[in-house]
């Protein structure tokens, strides 16, 4: 499509600014300089703040939901069974140090799991390790080579919004299929279903068109309310998670039985030759033989108390 975009360019097909158009931003290779190293500090030292700080949690916390929904959904997209316990902990452990490393370097934002890259597990069938491995070489040198990464930045908008609409679409499909589990001719789920996704989306939009609403008196207070009602994926999830635990339903009404069966997140350590897909690719053998290592939640030895 970047191809066909370049010829119709070529042949004026689109007026001079149209989206389209592969030269609208090609002054951007023109005025990037070849190479730029990142250092800590670059922007000036991170300040810290009290209403910073919270501000900084609530979105946090929200993006931490946000990953936990992501990763049995990826296993399932890539045919893997359920992340145990261990392999959550890591990943979440991981986001955080790559938020810290994200506020020294002074990129001025966050990591979590990125919803388009779930998609596009989903659309390519690609779950393979080596690729991602790949992709994050080629995210290191865009980094430095600023005219490499600038070619990727004048990628028409259309075609962006082409593969928006196909990832985020197997997503919510994803995110739906885990309906199967409830029992959907029941008034009681199909009320908190509809509710939790339709005020999920409006509160957000509101609040962007309402951006001064919340006012409670507490400027600190008043952003990390802003920042909570402004995730739609928290906003449902704590309206569905309310509703679930306060209306009166069955267990298998509600599906916990067949969702405990399905997505089950824990799992035995693996001993002697065994693999499983969560290990580490190597030291594992060493792990093992350290007994310490198995009260450690986020390594894959750990062994969580059975009561």
């Amino acid at each position: 499509m970047w191809i066909l975009c370049a010829l119709l360019t070529m042949y004026d097909y689109f007026p001079v600014g149209h989206p389209a158009r592969t030269d609208v931003k090609i002054r951007i290779i023109g005025d990037s300089s070849w190479f730029r190293v990142p250092y800590p500090g670059q922007w000036g030292w991170p300040t810290v703040s009290v209403a910073g700080v919270i501000g900084m949690l609530a979105g946090v916390l929200a993006c931490t939901v946000e990953s936990i929904s992501y990763y049995p959904t990826t296993a399932k997209m890539c045919g893997a069974p359920p992340p145990p316990v261990h392999a959550i902990n890591r990943g979440i452990g991981f986001e955080g140090l790559g938020t810290v490393f994200a506020g020294i370097m002074g990129s001025g934002n966050g990591t979590n799991t990125f919803g388009e890259n779930v998609g596009a597990i989903g659309v390519t069938k690609i779950g393979s390790r080596r690729v991602i491995q790949y992709a994050s070489a080629l995210m290191l040198i865009q980094g430095v080579v600023n005219k490499f990464g600038a070619v990727f930045i004048i990628i028409p908008e259309p075609i962006v919004g082409g593969m928006f609409c196909i990832m985020f679409g197997m997503i919510s499909a994803f995110g739906l299929s885990a309906l199967q589990y409830v029992h959907l001719n029941s008034s009681r789920n199909l009320y908190i279903i509809g509710f939790s996704m339709f005020f999920s989306l409006v509160l957000p939009k509101w609040l962007v068109a309402n951006p001064n609403a919340i006012q409670t008196g507490n400027e600190i207070l008043d952003s990390v309310l802003t920042v909570i009602c402004s995730t739609s994926i928290l906003v449902g999830g704590l309206i569905g998670c309310f509703l679930d635990n306060t209306i009166p339903g069955t267990p298998e009404e509600r599906g916990l039985i067949a969702w405990a069966n399905e997505m089950n997140l824990t799992s035995e350590p693996t001993t002697g030759e065994e693999t499983s897909t969560y290990d580490f690719p190597v030291g594992m053998n060493a792990l093992r033989k350290m007994k310490w290592t198995y009260s450690v939640p986020f390594l894959p030895t750990y062994r969580p108390k059975k009561n």
